[in-house]
């Protein structure tokens, strides 16, 4: 008998049921736990996301100079900035009445990792030529 709650979707043996937020909520953050390549590759998948990083590429700034610079309102570049410092890709300190912004290049480590097990195996020493 197919689920009659609101939200519901049953699909083969695939169940999701959704979580209502209220009106234009939505998920912003990483799902995955801290530190792990699955967190950093969630932040680093939203143009947004991309375009803060790229903006304090050229230097330490505050939300509200973030926001200057980019087509996002306040409380948005404020989100997008959770998302990255949860990610351990920016870092920010207490500057007087507001926090200063900047990359933190070790949030990129678990990355790296990652990444560093795909150069390692067999089947990518095969395709090197020696």
């Amino acid at each position: 008998m197919p689920d009659s709650r609101p939200g519901a979707a049953v699909s083969g043996t695939l169940r999701f049921v959704a979580t209502y937020r209220g009106p234009g909520a939505r998920r912003v953050g990483p799902r995955s736990p801290a530190g792990t390549h699955h967190t950093v590759l969630e932040a680093l998948a939203d143009p947004t996301r991309r375009d803060v990083l790229a903006a304090l590429r050229a230097g330490p700034a505050s939300v509200g100079e973030l926001a200057r610079r980019l087509p996002v309102s306040r409380p948005a570049v404020s989100q997008h900035l959770r998302v990255l410092r949860d990610s351990g890709l920016v870092r920010y300190e207490p500057a007087g009445t507001r926090n200063v912004y900047r990359l933190d290049p070790t949030g990129l480590g678990p990355l790296h990792s990652w990444l560093d097990g795909f150069r390692c195996t067999p089947s990518a020493r095969e395709g090197t030529s020696t």
